[in-house]
């Protein structure tokens, strides 16, 4: 018989319900429902998310997942998460997972909603679930990628842009749209995935969203070129989010002796570049095969690339 590990049984997700406030932290069954119907999650989108990797056993790159979370909730006034129960009950949900035989590598989502309208309390949640087979191919095999405007723009005098990147960018003018925050990590993620759609059938796998001429990020994804041994990335802040797992990968090859920098980049240094790379939590780093039907190169160094990506995520 032919091994194929993708027909091996795999665990149901395991969830966790998170008091916001502290107290309980319970395991919901996944086949019964928990979300109730007036939660602004449902409603409005209204709330925030951490996607963390499950690798080995261990959660990765928990404290800067962490501090994202809890800066993402300042911005949209969302009670502080209390990160111990929020870890408390990764680790509970983690020897849930762990217990079925053929459980492995995995993602784990914290979810933070406004919660009810009817009693204005937020509500809170997290789920432990494998990575699709898909994920697993990007990763292996590469995206072919297109480009697209965003098809909105977000001033970078917003509020949240000194949370983001430490200071503000622009001007900011008499009525800067105070309602408006960026550099969180919220549920209104529809936009994004739409693009997705849209390039899954158009025959790519995955977008990166620019400006004219100017790289911002990709939809789900933060940009990473290498040259030589030189690594940039789009400067965050406005509208490219700061990546935790670019952010572990700078810091970790910062330490090896690559030189990292945020700057704006151009299209034509992406074409320029040895090779350029979507990064993200779980999906962690699939090189870009082509950008717009144009065939990137392969680098003589993607094995190294791979396992400093990996080392820098522990």
């Amino acid at each position: 018989m032919v091994f194929e590990p993708d027909r091996l049984p795999v665990p149901a997700p395991v969830i966790m319900i998170v008091e916001p406030y502290g107290g309980s932290i319970r395991q919901q069954n996944p086949n019964l429902p928990m979300v109730f119907w007036d939660d602004a999650a449902l409603t409005r989108g209204d709330g925030i998310f951490e996607t963390l990797l499950i690798r080995e056993g261990r959660i990765c790159n928990l404290e800067r997942h962490g501090a994202r979370f809890k800066a993402s909730a300042a911005l949209l006034g969302l009670p502080e998460p209390i990160l111990a129960d929020w870890e408390k009950a990764t680790h509970m949900a983690l020897e849930a997972w762990f217990s079925h035989p053929h459980a492995g590598e995995a993602s784990c989502t914290w979810t933070l909603s406004r919660g009810r309208a009817s009693t204005g309390l937020a509500s809170g949640w997290l789920v432990v679930q494998p990575i699709s087979a898909e994920k697993i191919r990007q990763r292996e095999q590469g995206v072919s990628v297109m480009t697209s405007s965003r098809g909105y723009t977000v001033e970078d005098y917003l509020p949240g842009i000194d949370v983001a990147t430490g200071e503000a960018k622009g001007k900011i003018p008499k009525n800067p749209a105070p309602w408006m925050t960026v550099g969180a990590k919220t549920l209104a993620y529809a936009a994004n995935m739409a693009a997705l759609r849209y390039a899954n059938a158009n025959g790519f796998d995955d977008v990166i969203f620019t400006d004219g001429e100017r790289v911002l990020e990709g939809a789900t994804s933060t940009v990473v070129s290498f040259k030589g041994d030189k690594l940039r990335t789009p400067t965050p802040g406005g509208d490219i989010l700061p990546g935790t797992t670019q952010a572990a990968l700078f810091e970790y090859a910062s330490a090896k002796g690559w030189r990292c920098k945020a700057r704006e980049l151009s299209l034509d240094h992406l074409y320029g570049a040895d090779s350029v790379w979507l990064v993200s939590s779980v999906r962690i780093a699939t090189r870009v095969t082509k950008l717009d039907g144009q065939k990137l190169p392969k680098p003589n160094n993607e094995k190294e690339i791979r396992a400093l990506i990996n080392k820098a995520l522990g």
